[in-house]
């Protein structure tokens, strides 16, 4: 029987053997008070969840909500750094003219933009670009770009379309074939003129428009802007008016227009011609013999000849034609137009030269006679002081011809 110890105090009692295993297994005992209370090994699952797995719907989801989680900051990031550069100045020192051609797609425009120095990065502009869905609404023109212009910047001037813009002016009472010929003369505007506009057909006025913008565009535009500006005064025309469609009101606007040297003068030389129309008097008026026998180009550079005067071959010589000639003469300005709708309240028939710029006008042909006299005059006067002068005939002369006036006088008196 092993023998039984007392502690020091009296109160534990262990035998020898127990006292030598504990001496024995010295070294496994544990050091601390926390670490006799930690288990020596895990514990076992408790009974039913053995065996237990998640299940795949579960773990699929928590990858695709992993993922988006991912994308969306991702996304974010992307877009805080474009933003960044999409605000930030560019790198172009002064300003500079970037041109668009027409059918040109955003990669291009960015890879020459960033080629041309105006951006840092082609491909933040391209993103950019779709980003805001304006990638299509990028408009063909001729731009100004500012100095240290952002993309934001870039992008709104080339989506806003407000492009550098030229212009031509076409003068009132150009003949068609004139007004082609001035546009082949301006380098700005591209492309060929397929065939001559109806005479009448354009609005004079001064145009403006992108560099690269085709002839053909703008004689469109010409047109369409004539047709708007009839149809939104027809409905106003005088209800006297002996012309009954705007296709006659073009034709004898465009005879008012050349024998109206003066503005206020329009709608009283209107009343004369209308005046005729209605009493069927022929119109008996110059330019149109000039617009047939020059075959549309609108000036002779001469007199007309008593020849052309009695040529009843020419279909414009409405000194034996009567009525209106077959089409307009020239293209009609507003004002010219609008005198034919709302002409003078007057009953003269004859108008003549005064000699001051300006006609005289008559009811009864007697007056127009006692008119025509005091002109013959002044033109004998006149022809007197040029012969006295000749260095003053050739610059009155040149002068005449510069704004296409036709030299002899102008005026129906028969």
């Amino acid at each position: 029987m092993p023998s039984d110890y007392y502690n020091a105090n009296g109160n534990s009692r262990y035998s020898k053997n127990a006292a030598y295993r504990g001496q024995r297994d010295y070294s496994v005992l544990p050091r601390s008070p926390s670490e006799a209370l930690e288990p020596e090994r895990a514990p076992e699952p408790p009974e039913g969840s053995r065996g237990r797995r998640q299940n795949p719907i579960v773990v699929f989801l928590n990858r695709l909500l992993t993922f988006f989680l991912v994308l969306l900051i991702a996304v974010g990031t992307t877009s805080y750094v474009v933003r960044l550069q999409f605000d930030k100045p560019g790198p172009l020192a002064y300003p500079t003219v970037f041109v668009v051609p027409r059918g040109e797609g955003v990669s291009a425009i960015a890879r020459r933009l960033e080629q041309e120095g105006i951006i840092n990065d082609r491909w933040t502009f391209f993103i950019a670009a779709r980003y805001f869905k304006v990638h299509d609404k990028i408009k063909a023109g001729e731009y100004n770009i500012k100095a240290e212009a952002s993309l934001r910047d870039v992008l709104d001037t080339l989506v806003e379309g407000k492009s550098i813009l030229y212009s031509v002016s076409v003068p009132e009472g150009l003949t068609s074939w004139q007004v082609i010929e001035r546009l082949k003369a301006n380098p700005d505007l591209v492309g060929d003129i397929l065939e001559i506009p109806p005479e009448g057909s354009l609005l004079p006025d001064t145009y403006r428009f992108a560099r690269g913008t085709s002839r053909d565009e703008l004689i469109r535009r010409m047109q369409g802007e004539q047709k708007k500006f009839i149809e939104g005064l027809w409905a106003t025309r005088s209800r006297d008016l002996a012309l009954t469609t705007p296709e006659q009101v073009i034709n004898l606007a465009a005879i008012v227009e050349k024998e109206a040297s003066r503005a206020d003068e329009r709608p009283r030389v209107a009343a004369v011609y209308l005046n005729r129309l209605k009493k069927r008097m022929r119109l008996e008026a110059d330019p149109t013999i000039i617009y047939g026998a020059s075959g549309g180009k609108g000036t002779l550079g001469r007199p007309i000849l008593k020849s052309e005067v009695e040529d009843e071959t020419n279909p414009y010589n409405t000194y034996r034609n009567a009525g209106l000639p077959p089409t307009p003469i020239a293209n009609p300005g507003r004002a010219a137009i609008e005198a034919v709708l709302k002409p003078a309240k007057s009953g003269d028939l004859f108008f003549v030269a005064d000699g001051t710029g300006a006609h005289v006008f008559a009811e009864t042909y007697s007056d127009h006679q006692k008119n025509v006299a005091r002109w013959r005059a002044i033109e004998r006067s006149q022809r007197e002081e040029k012969a006295a002068d000749p260095a003053a005939d050739a610059v009155a002369l040149d002068k005449l011809q510069a704004v296409d006036i036709p030299l002899p006088q102008r005026n129906p008196h028969r």
